[in-house]
């Protein structure tokens, strides 16, 4: 069975702090092994143990922390301290939802750009209402999932499965999520989760466009 964190109270942690690398890193369910420098077992680690505002946890990221007893006795990771070069913020440096993903300049093209795209469309071939109401709820699910998701992340709860969010992506709810990634500054690193949101896009405007054309429209009215 995969270790979860207890509601029962800690035992004390050893004062004395060890060092190690993560080694293994769950995003999707909040937890990993430490891989101790002075050799060893790898020692399991929970997202409760970081320190609050430390961002997502890295494979390979050096830790500092000390070891308590888990559950059944075996040793995990508490009280983790970044080294000073890991730490995501700077003093000075803005945090939270007023700091903003590197790739933000993107944010700024990619809405303003399909917003344009649908007026074009909607003046040439003038598609349903609904499909733009589509757009908007499903950009607020989205951006709503996200929160949650993040939430769980950092609480050590149940986290929404990647799949679901690109799928909420696929039907229209990109433009949320695009916002949410932004703003919450959550799935905004993850190399292949970005590579697969970008995937949903495209295909998602590929066929609100082909849908909307009178080729596609022709469809429709045949199917």
């Amino acid at each position: 069975m995969v270790p979860e964190a207890s509601t029962r109270p800690r035992a004390t942690a050893q004062a004395v702090r060890s060092e190690g690398t993560l080694k293994v890193w769950h995003d999707d369910r909040g937890f990993g092994f430490i891989q101790p420098s002075q050799g060893g077992a790898d020692v399991f680690i929970h997202i409760k143990a970081f320190p609050a505002g430390a961002g997502r946890p890295q494979v390979g990221q050096r830790l500092f922390y000390a070891v308590e007893a888990g559950p059944q006795g075996k040793p995990r990771a508490a009280n983790v301290v970044l080294p000073r070069a890991a730490r995501p913020a700077s003093r000075g440096a803005a945090t939270g939802p007023q700091a903003r993903a590197p790739w933000g300049a993107t944010t700024l093209v990619v809405l303003p750009a399909f917003f344009i795209v649908f007026l074009v469309v909607a003046a040439l071939w003038r598609p349903p209402a609904w499909v733009a109401g589509l757009y908007l709820v499903a950009s607020v699910v989205s951006f709503l999932a996200y929160a949650v998701d993040k939430s769980a992340a950092r609480g050590g709860g149940r986290r929404t499965p990647e799949g679901t969010l690109h799928g909420l992506a696929l039907l229209g709810g990109w433009p949320g999520a695009l916002l949410a990634q932004q703003v919450l500054r959550h799935k905004s690193s993850k190399a292949s989760f970005r590579q697969a949101f970008w995937a949903t896009v495209g295909l998602n405007v590929l066929g609100f466009v082909l849908a909307c054309s009178p080729l596609g429209q022709a469809w429709w009215r045949l199917v």
